[in-house]
């Protein structure tokens, strides 16, 4: 679950959030989005989906200033060892949804996850 100041304020349409990160050793970035429910970010979610990233979790929560809010997850398998992306895999699909995002106004700042933050 994303962090989030307040739902009064999106980056973009039915955006509250975006976090682009890794399990180390950091070769495989998952898409984490806050998004309202009520005004879902429906083109980029179809994006998402074409470009092949799977939602792997969905679930919503109230925010502490009342505002709805909808966490999901998505990930994309590569052809590495566990399903994990390959340096040439991980340079298309980076390059992608920093596209998807940029388009939309979101810049993003791929990071990986601390051990304890990946293993919660």
């Amino acid at each position: 679950m994303l962090f989030l100041k307040s739902t009064t304020v999106t980056k973009a349409p039915g955006i509250y959030d975006v976090d682009i990160a890794a399990k180390p050793p950091g070769k495989t970035f998952g898409v984490f989005m806050a998004t309202d429910p009520d005004n879902p970010p429906a083109d980029v979610l179809a994006a998402l989906a074409a470009m092949g990233f799977k939602n792997t979790y969905s679930g919503g929560y109230t925010h502490k200033d009342r505002g709805k809010v909808l966490d999901l997850h998505f990930q994309k398998d590569g052809t590495d060892l566990f399903q994990g992306w390959k340096a040439e895999e991980m340079e298309a699909n980076m390059a992608a949804i920093t596209a998807l995002f940029s388009g939309i106004g979101i810049t993003i700042t791929p990071r990986v996850m601390s051990l304890a933050e990946a293993y919660a």
